[in-house]
């Protein structure tokens, strides 16, 4: 039997992201919520383990997101070099304390530019 749909019908096929794309959304979900507001709270430019821990818990909570897709975006900064790790301390990267002293909404894609580019 032949099959008479609708040719201008548009055909709705899930489209998932790719590894990459899902790490970079992890990433910049966590520094833009997390990281970078927790950054500006405390005014300086490292935070302890556990003021990122409350600060993830009251965005997970909120965001009603699971807690390992943050981790993995965590994990994942430390591993891009914007995060750097000290024990139980946790600094950003020397270049982007410019932007903490100023208060400035500095945005994922900023912040791996500046981290990133050689001087």
């Amino acid at each position: 039997m032949p099959n008479f749909e609708e040719p201008n019908t548009p055909k709705k096929v899930p489209v998932s992201k790719g590894k990459h794309a899902s790490s970079t959304q992890n990433r910049r979900m966590v520094w833009e919520n997390i990281i970078w507001p927790l950054i500006l709270d405390v005014n300086r430019s490292y935070f302890t383990l556990k003021e990122y821990h409350s600060r993830r818990d009251k965005f997970c909570d909120n965001k009603k997101i699971q807690s390992s897709k943050v981790a993995g975006g965590f994990v994942s900064l430390l591993v891009k070099g914007i995060l750097i790790r000290q024990k139980t301390i946790y600094s950003i990267h020397y270049r982007l304390i410019p932007y903490m002293r100023k208060k400035a909404n500095l945005e994922y894609g900023h912040a791996i530019r500046e981290v990133s580019t050689k001087r």
